[in-house]
């Protein structure tokens, strides 16, 4: 990666630079989760299997002949490797509750060999699926020591389990407390009535969602939906740690990023040691099985604790994040800062034991299971002294709704699973494809001084039209700062959630210019913006359109805009930086994730023999009416 910086452009007369010298992000080391997961498929072979599906083109063939087609469907569109399995149940004997069997072990992808396991099925006999759920979540590799993936139970069934023993809803609820990250979808084949509720049984029990599957076409698409949602799970990244329910015995971090999990209903306690000039960040984003039951208003809370001398608890800053939305689970981040105040007159300034509790709160109808919790502490160095930074940019001002956007026919792109992985984008015109409950995220660099402004298009798509088809599902949006603390909706500027009915749908969003004063700003979509480096951008589509939309995946168009001249470094008067060569990447360096300062600073110039060692000097007071000192959003 190359680092594009400004050059200096000499002396001005009567005016000495600033020297910045840029602080990096001290990072704990890490262990990163590949992606990796693992999918084993339940396919129903009992003796239903083998009656015709019915209507239209596919009268005269059999449910196990569309099953097939759709199962390969799958295996072509999973990603190379992805570790996949098969289990079967009813295909040996005509009758029979033990009669479940792994026909292709769980490994990596083999297509044609999946593809061949299926082609030698014969529908023949009972439901055993209780048992057969038992039996798939023992096919399936436990993760790696020190690892939190996804491990996948894919139930493909065209009727409810006929064996009665053990119950599939109970094993479960029963599979789903015995480890983090797995889930169970289910796809129900034409069925209706008790079928159809025991398998949104099982999936609501194990932390997955029910798919519904009227004919060929719609179980080739929502087969496509679950595998594709397992096998493109958000990637975590961070060093294991156990926080603990009380401040007592909490393990120390230091900046870097961690990763743990957080049950409903738990507070977890991190130690921290804080200096009293550095501005800290901390972020949590809470990981939950994409679309799982969630309500509105659950949420996950981040608060940066301080204790008195007698004991006392109080909160330098906290901060709360829900859904907005009860259709399904996706990831969720919530974020605070520790600033210290212009004056250093608060309680919170002072350098000492700090600590982070992270709480998650649910509705007892919620996802009841553990969710991974990636956190993410960063620290910036202070300017140096008598440095004069820039006033803050309070105001959107020319990147508000009407600022102009490129146009022009869209480039092929693939967004990231989540943070770790976010694809980097700069201004253009972009197109993806999003599945329903799925968030794919963008990473776009910003410098001092710039701000960022896009639009997302949500395409128009044909519908399913039929008895119990969802009238309208969401797309939603939302960008984060480097230090992962997101921006919100603008002061009503902006909106994060658009209705999406599968007509076309748009949503605007922004940030204002990235200033190092605006953390002394009062308003929450103001503050976090301090730091340049790489902003995210997270792009969600509701979990109902999987009952809406008739492709897998719908299209969205992102128009991404970089305003304003990036300045050489936070100071006033700091000049612009020269443009970019053609053939000179515009990458610039970030935080990494841990909220470092991230900026580049004014160059010392050589005189002579010797270095010109650049002084402190520009005495310009910089001041806002609307800017309070000392403002940081605390109530120490």
């Amino acid at each position: 990666m190359r680092v594009r910086r400004g050059t200096a452009g000499g002396v001005v007369a009567g005016l000495l630079a600033l020297l910045l010298v840029p602080a990096p992000a001290a990072v704990a080391e890490t262990t990163e989760d590949p992606g990796g997961g693992s999918l084993v498929m339940v396919l129903d072979s009992s003796g239903s299997m083998a009656e015709p599906v019915g209507g239209g083109e596919d009268s005269g063939r059999t449910r196990m002949a569309a099953a097939r087609d759709a199962v390969g469907t799958v295996v072509d569109g999973l990603p190379d490797g992805y570790p996949t399995g098969l289990r079967v149940y009813g295909a040996d004997r005509t009758s029979g509750c033990t009669d479940t069997r792994l026909a292709k072990p769980v490994a990596p992808l083999d297509r044609a060999g999946l593809k061949a396991a299926v082609a030698a099925l014969t529908p023949r006999g009972d439901t055993p699926i209780g048992l057969s759920l038992r039996k798939a979540a023992e096919d399936l590799p436990e993760p790696a020591p020190g690892a939190i993936t996804t491990r996948t139970i894919l139930l493909i069934s065209d009727g409810e389990d006929t064996c009665g023993t053990p119950q599939p809803c109970e094993v479960a609820a029963e599979l789903a407390r015995q480890g983090i990250g797995l889930r169970i979808d289910t796809v129900g084949f034409q069925v209706k009535g008790k079928a159809r509720e025991q398998l949104e049984c099982v999936a609501e029990a194990g932390n997955g969602r029910y798919y519904d599957a009227p004919d060929a076409d719609a179980l080739a698409r929502q087969l496509q939906r679950a595998a594709r949602l397992s096998a493109d799970g958000y990637r975590l990244r961070g060093t294991r740690v156990e926080g603990t329910p009380a401040r007592d015995g909490a393990p120390k971090i230091a900046p870097g990023q961690y990763l743990d999990t957080i049950g409903p209903g738990e507070r977890r306690y991190y130690a921290v040691d804080l200096d009293s000039a550095s501005t800290a960040n901390f972020a949590a984003t809470a990981v939950p099985q994409p679309g799982a039951a969630v309500d509105t208003v659950d949420k996950l809370a981040t608060s940066l604790v301080w204790v008195s001398g007698v004991g006392d608890e109080g909160n330098c800053a906290t901060k709360t994040e829900i859904f907005h939305q009860d259709e399904g689970a996706v990831p969720l981040t919530s974020a605070v800062s520790r600033i210290p105040t212009e004056t250093r007159y608060s309680t919170c300034d002072k350098a000492g034991r700090y600590w982070l509790a992270v709480e998650r709160e649910s509705k007892p109808e919620s996802d009841a299971a553990r969710w991974p919790l990636e956190l993410v502490f960063g620290r910036e160095e202070p300017l140096p002294a008598g440095a004069v930074p820039a006033q803050s940019q309070p105001e959107y001002g020319a990147g508000g709704p009407k600022a102009p956007l490129p146009t022009g026919d869209p480039k092929d792109v693939r967004g990231g699973t989540g943070f770790n992985d976010a694809e980097e984008l700069g201004p253009g015109v972009w197109r993806d494809r999003l599945l329903p409950a799925q968030t794919l995220w963008y990473k776009v660099p910003l410098g001092w001084g710039q701000q960022l402004r896009y639009d997302v298009d949500f395409a128009n798509e044909p519908t399913v039209r039929g008895p119990g088809s969802p009238a309208m599902s969401y797309g939603g949006t939302e960008v984060y700062t480097p230090a992962r603390h997101p921006v919100g909706t603008g002061t009503g500027v902006f909106t994060s959630q658009t209705t999406y009915t599968g007509h076309p749908a748009s949503l605007r969003m922004g940030t204002v210019p990235v200033a190092w004063t605006n953390r002394y700003e009062a308003d929450p979509n103001v503050i976090p913006v301090h730091t340049p480096g790489g902003h995210y951008i997270a792009v969600t589509l509701g979990a109902d359109a999987a009952g809406l939309a008739r492709n897998p995946e719908i299209a969205v168009v992102l128009r991404i805009a970089v305003l304003g001249e990036e300045k050489a470094g936070p100071e006033h008067h700091a000049r612009a930086t020269a443009p970019a060569k053609p053939d000179e990447s515009t990458t610039r360096a970030d935080t990494g994730g841990t909220g470092g300062a991230g900026w580049t600073g004014t160059t010392a110039v050589a005189v002579g023999g010797g270095a010109l060692v650049l002084l402190a000097g520009v005495l310009i007071a910089l001041g806002r009416a609307r800017r309070r000192a000392g403002t940081d959003g605390r109530n120490a």
